[in-house]
């Protein structure tokens, strides 16, 4: 992670996600991931609990990736090997899918 306004750069190693997926609108998705972290790379001062926004389109695209202190907008961002991390975890099948499923135009209603 990298602090604005600061030089120092902290490579956090993601060792579990775990997804909450909320469609937005007709064309944006919001997955707030929990983390779990290696234990050799732990999070920076600064923050009391990350979590991760990570927005995509209906079709799973991701459009932003933002870490979020406590459930709001902090003064760090990810590097590009740490949204390497989210990005992989998110083109995963099974969340792919659960996008797919809870942007359908079927999502919610009954048979």
């Amino acid at each position: 992670m990298i602090q604005y306004g600061s030089d120092t750069i902290t490579e956090l190693v993601f060792t579990a996600f775990h997804p909450h997926i909320e469609p937005r609108d007709g064309q944006w998705v919001d997955i707030e991931l929990d983390v779990e972290l290696s234990d050799a790379t732990p999070i920076p001062a600064g923050i009391t609990l990350l979590t991760v926004l990570v927005i995509c389109t209906i079709n799973g695209m991701i459009a932003q990736i933002v870490p979020l202190d406590e459930g709001c907008d902090c003064e760090f961002q990810f590097t590009a090997s740490e949204k390497e991390q989210i990005a992989a975890y998110m083109e995963r099948p099974e969340i792919q899918l659960a996008i797919a499923n809870l942007s359908s135009p079927t999502a919610g209603k009954l048979w």
